[in-house]
């Protein structure tokens, strides 16, 4: 009927088929008739039914049947001529008319079976169709497909998904008409969570979507971007910082606060606490506040203190042959110098603190000393010290006079000894008032302990 709505064959297009009238339950009949005698007109016709219809059908005629007798046949058929031997011919003839009007059941079989393959087709076409609803990453749509997993029907749809992408339910499950698929792409996010730098991936698509997801607790806490900022799939870079409890200790009292403050010295000043000059505090100032950190400051006052202190001169050594093993000769006299050093002198917290040097200059530098070290074997006795020429060493050393004294009153003699040594060689009083025999004695015990060391201007003449 023309208004009726379509069935499902006509929606596949399975049109002009024919089959059981649901009104009358009747079958129409298939080429029994023609439009004349109201009989469905078939339009499927088999190559050798084609065949068959046209050429009519005729009694063979068989060699022992004449002409007379087939015409005979031919005229009892109609009704005129000669009936003799006309009632076999007769029934031949009502055999044919019968024949023609029954339906030939070979005839009818091709097109049933057309027809029931053409009905399965269209049942096995209609089961596999599935209806599904996918979203992909928040855009939904409903689709028809023959799919028969997520993955075939995100490989048709062109959809493609990576290693940080969710898929629900999971790629390879199979699918039943309506099935909803959800896909949902990972965002890189480079997030800073309190101080420490993170790289992670979320499924959201705000900045409050993807907190909640990596369970990062945003009560109270600063960001560096607005929570309903929305995340593209290139991601974005956050800043987070929680808030957490610290407590700063300063001029005797403790304060506890709430912060999320990036630094401890942000922190201090959001506990109202002022710091002056040189004060400080426990921790670096620009190190990130920890929960649960305890950070003092500490008041400091200080002066800076100059000192000059000494600068040691270095000793330069050089062997001398011509002095006896152990004797040493400063040939120059070394000099400290001198230097300005400026030391900071600090209190913390009412607590004098050690001095810290800060700077120094120098003022003066020093100069080195220079001795000469003997290498000559010492002699064995006085003997050796009796064939040295002492009497060219004490015209050097006083003018060859016994009773001789410098002008400082320190040394005297021919020797020029000073008191000291001479009382360290066994002598008693002043070397000036002993003999000159005695003198000479008493210098030679002196040569064979220290060589000519004690006379570092003479002491060669007694190698003449």
């Amino acid at each position: 009927m023309s208004n009726s709505p379509k069935s499902q064959y006509e929606t596949y297009g399975l049109t002009g088929m024919s089959f059981v009238d649901r009104g009358t339950g009747e079958q129409p009949s298939y080429g029994a008739g023609g439009p004349d005698r109201g009989g469905y007109v078939d339009t499927y016709r088999p190559a050798y039914e084609a065949l068959a219809v046209s050429e009519a059908p005729t009694e063979p005629i068989l060699p022992r049947q004449t002409p007379t007798l087939v015409q005979t046949q031919a005229l009892g058929d109609s009704g005129e001529g000669p009936r003799s031997g006309g009632r076999a011919a007769a029934r031949r003839a009502a055999r044919r008319r019968r024949a023609a009007e029954r339906p030939d059941p070979l005839r009818l079989l091709p097109q049933a079976l057309v027809v029931a393959f053409l009905a399965g087709g269209a049942s096995a076409f209609v089961a596999s169709d599935k209806a599904i609803e996918l979203s992909v990453d928040g855009k939904e749509r409903t689709l028809h497909t023959f799919a028969d997993d997520v993955t075939e029907l995100l490989a048709e749809e062109g959809v493609r998904v990576g290693e940080h992408d969710v898929v629900a339910p999971a790629p390879g499950t199979g699918l039943t008409s309506g099935d909803e698929i959800a896909v949902r792409y990972g965002r890189p996010v480079r997030l800073t969570l309190d101080g420490q730098p993170h790289e992670v991936w979320t499924t959201a698509h705000t900045v409050d979507g993807a907190l909640e997801q990596l369970g990062v607790r945003a009560e109270g806490a600063y960001l560096s971007t607005s929570r309903s900022q929305r995340i593209g799939r290139q991601g974005l870079a956050l800043d987070v910082r929680t808030e957490r409890t610290v407590t700063i200790m300063a001029d005797g009292r403790a304060r506890t606060i709430r912060t999320n403050a990036a630094t401890v010295g942000e922190a201090v000043e959001e506990a109202g606490i002022t710091l002056h000059g040189e004060d400080t505090t426990s921790v670096r100032p620009g190190s990130f506040p920890r929960d649960g950190q305890t950070v003092s400051v500490m008041r400091i006052t200080g002066t800076q203190e100059v000192r000059e202190e000494a600068i040691p001169f270095l000793t330069t050594r050089t062997n001398d042959p011509l002095l006896f093993r152990g004797t040493e000769v400063v040939d120059r006299a070394g000099e400290p110098g001198a230097r300005r050093v400026t030391y900071l002198l600090r209190t913390v917290n009412g607590v004098r603190q050690k001095p810290r040097r800060v700077g120094d200059e120098v003022v003066r530098e020093p100069r080195g000393q220079v001795v000469r070290v003997g290498t000559k074997p010492r002699p064995d006795s006085m003997r050796d010290a009796d064939r040295l020429n002492w009497s060219g060493l004490a015209a050097c050393e006083s003018g060859g006079r016994p009773g001789a004294v410098d002008p400082s009153g320190t040394y005297g003699g021919l020797y020029q000894f000073d008191t000291h040594t001479w009382h360290t060689l066994g002598g008693s009083g002043r070397p000036q008032d002993a003999p000159a025999a005695e003198q000479t004695r008493r210098a030679k015990k002196l040569y064979i302990r220290r060589g000519t060391s004690p006379w570092p201007h003479c002491g060669a003449h007694l190698h003449d």
